[in-house]
């Protein structure tokens, strides 16, 4: 389970943004890719933000033409499912708070 505060972080850093030429879509493949480096901001991540968002996010980067960005986001979201594929976790659990279970 993640803890509140996990998720108090990630929400944090995703509404703290002060460079308001920073589209939404970049700071979410930012802090999926820098939360990547520790266990339980990752755990945050998904819990308050989840992989839909990231994939969307993914998806605007690309129709914008941020490249690099997109392929940032791309290489987050791998990672994060390979995360889900270790810990024995399937697709039918929430990918974010309150989201419904992916059903593929």
């Amino acid at each position: 389970m993640v803890s509140t505060d996990d998720v108090k972080r990630a929400l944090a850093t995703l509404a703290a943004r002060t460079d308001t030429a920073t589209r939404p879509y970049a700071a979410v493949i930012t802090e999926a890719d820098a939360a990547r480096e520790d266990l339980r901001r990752a755990a945050g991540f998904v819990e308050a933000v989840g992989l839909d968002r990231l994939s969307a996010a993914i998806d605007e980067a690309d129709r914008d033409g941020d490249d690099d960005l997109a392929a940032s986001g791309r290489e987050a979201l791998d990672a994060y499912r390979r995360f889900r594929t270790a810990a024995g976790t399937d697709d039918d659990r929430p990918t974010a708070a309150g989201s419904p279970p992916r059903n593929p």
